[in-house]
């Protein structure tokens, strides 16, 4: 059986060397479904509590919104850094409170100190959906991502590895320990 939720992104990107319009800075509102999939849960009758499905996300995936995100070899990366070290907000500013944690993959570079996103491929819908689900693939047991901005919509399966454990009074998943995170339940 499958859970299912959305998160809502808000962020400026363009296509750096590609011939039409998304080669200009712009800005989309995308939406983003992650699917996962397990046994149900009897202790709490469901797969995976969708809320925390969203925290779990979340967690990381708010360093894409209200961000920039360009590719690493965009010429517009320095310039915008060397803005934001002229205007002193490239370290952040007390009034940036909606940050994650930092994060570097082969595929992406979170920098939420300054709301920018650096990744390896041009941030299509498509490339979305890969950088999610390399963040998030040993948090959750997706099925399915789909990612919608603009005009664009990309969708993907992958194969689920296992059954996570998870604990029987709030449905998350355990820490490596057999702790639910949440309410400090035990694994029986």
């Amino acid at each position: 059986m499958r859970s299912l939720t959305t998160l809502h992104l808000q962020y400026a990107h363009r296509f750096y060397n590609f011939k039409g319009e998304a080669q200009y800075l712009h800005g989309h509102t995308g939406t983003l479904t992650i699917e996962v999939e397990d046994s149900i849960n009897t202790g709490v009758n469901m797969i995976f509590p969708c809320n925390e499905i969203k925290k779990t996300a979340w967690h990381v995936l708010q360093n894409f919104d209200h961000a920039l995100i360009l590719r690493k070899d965009d010429p517009l990366l320095p310039a915008i850094l060397q803005v934001y070290e002229k205007q002193n907000i490239r370290n952040g500013t007390p009034t940036n409170t909606m940050t994650g944690p930092a994060f570097h993959t082969g595929l992406a570079t979170a920098y939420p100190d300054c709301r920018l996103v650096v990744t390896k491929e041009t941030m299509t819908a498509e490339g979305m959906i890969k950088i999610v689900y390399d963040l998030l693939k040993d948090k959750l047991n997706i099925v399915k991502l789909t990612f919608v901005s603009g005009d664009n919509t990309a969708s993907c399966c992958f194969p689920v590895n296992g059954s996570m454990e998870r604990c029987p009074c709030c449905g998350i998943a355990l820490d490596s320990n057999g702790v639910c995170p949440k309410c400090g339940c035990k694994k029986a």
